[in-house]
């Protein structure tokens, strides 16, 4: 199979953009994605896939990408005549759009392929666009079934399912999941509290995060009650960001000077998955995605150094850490309460913050977990710096469907 590579990556600071519209945030996106490279401008380019879910709620649908490229195009920074593939997928949409420039470079037809995720979720002057972005993330048909299922479970485990107007279903679902969880194998919300305080501990030395300050357990603990049993400091915050990544074939890689080269990682497994309404025993999709990426890999779990998981919740972190097979399920509170996923544990995850930290702009997630990846693996984290990693994760799942995602996404990228 033909190897592809990852040659540059960005993240723009993740935060409330009140005063930066869509294209202001493409703009450095992009600007940045060249300038890990090298590059001046992206003459190059064969084909881009621009990641959004929410821009519809601003005024433009159909053709985002055009919409945002086409002054870059006037100016000379991005070449005519380039296809831009617009795609949806909700929290995983920026790694869909990341898995098309891959197989673009990966099927032979193009040597390089620019992706980018780029999304604005803060609306001072009208909230309701938060809110209607949100609500598209299940199945809106189905939204008697999906009540149904949460109080199914809820009935189960002895807390009953409860929606509230001050927080979006997804928080009560992950809060349902939670209570599962517990219920099952005894995890804590203490266990979840502590994934919390390390990832906003990681998120405090990281420049590009919407949250830089530290955290305690009992601090996590103490916050502002979400859904039990989550408070606000477990909870991904609104706020707006893009983040882009080139790819590229390894002819396209060998013609660039060598500090380009130096600095290139391989794509090494890619895996993704889909949703349904599983038995609750049943492992969720980010299995079969990772089992799948690991296949294509030729590795497993045990060879991978740093990780970056979808933590729209903290107790997400636990879950994917089961899922993912970085320990058994059942452990997976103990797992992250014993320090093993922090700094200098066996698997540091979520090194830039996570998304309780980081911050989640939906569309922007995927690509912006690949750009902490890549300032991992090439060395230049550093006061969050792995050290040694040479192998990295990325998972990124995205809407719900009973009691998982509808999609979910893991990359395994290698220094080359």
């Amino acid at each position: 199979m033909r190897d592809v590579y990852l040659v540059g990556a960005y993240t723009t600071t993740f935060k409330k953009h009140p005063g930066r519209d869509f294209a202001d945030l493409a703009r450095e996106a992009y600007l940045g994605t060249l300038a890990d490279v090298g590059l001046k401008d992206g003459r190059d380019i064969e084909t881009g896939w621009l990641g959004n879910c929410g821009m519809g709620f601003w005024g433009q649908n159909s053709i985002r990408g055009q919409a945002l490229f086409q002054p870059l195009v006037e100016e000379g920074l991005f070449p005519e005549r380039v296809p831009m593939f617009n795609v949806e997928n909700a929290c995983a949409t920026a790694s869909t759009a990341f898995m098309g420039a891959w197989k673009d470079v990966l099927a032979g037809t193009h040597e390089l392929s620019f992706a980018i995720g780029i999304e604005k979720l803060f609306s001072p002057d009208d909230p309701a666009r938060t809110a209607g972005l949100f609500n598209q993330g299940y199945i809106t048909t189905q939204h008697d079934r999906l009540v149904s299922e949460m109080q199914r479970v809820g009935s189960m485990v002895g807390a009953p399912f409860e929606t509230g107007p001050d927080r979006t279903i997804f928080m009560d679902t992950y809060a349902m999941q939670a209570k599962w969880h517990m219920w099952k194998y005894g995890t804590t919300q203490a266990q979840i509290a502590a994934g919390a305080a390390k990832n906003h501990n990681y998120g405090a030395l990281n420049d590009k995060a919407q949250y830089r300050f530290s955290m305690t357990p009992e601090q996590v603990l103490a916050d502002r009650p979400i859904s039990f049993p989550l408070t606000r400091a477990m909870c991904a915050p609104i706020g707006d960001g893009a983040a882009g990544a080139l790819l590229c074939s390894a002819d396209w890689l060998a013609s660039q000077p060598a500090s380009v080269r130096a600095r290139a990682l391989r794509i090494a497994g890619v895996g993704f998955a889909g949703g349904k309404y599983r038995a609750l025993d049943e492992p969720g999709l980010t299995r079969a995605a990772a089992d799948k990426a690991y296949r294509m890999a030729g590795l497993g779990p045990q060879d991978i150094d740093v990780a970056e998981v979808h933590d729209a919740t903290s107790f997400c972190e636990i879950y994917q850490c089961e899922m993912l097979r970085f320990c058994p399920e059942g452990e997976g509170g103990r797992f992250v309460e014993s320090g093993a996923t922090g700094p200098g544990g066996a698997l540091p995850v979520n090194t830039s913050g996570g998304l309780v930290s980081k911050g989640h702009p939906v569309g922007a997630t995927g690509l912006s977990m690949l750009a902490e990846l890549a300032c991992q693996l090439r060395g230049e984290a550093r006061e969050r710096q792995v050290k040694g990693a040479k192998t990295a994760l990325a998972e990124n799942g995205g809407g719900v469907i009973g009691m998982e995602e509808a999609v979910a996404s893991v990359i395994v990228l290698q220094r080359a």
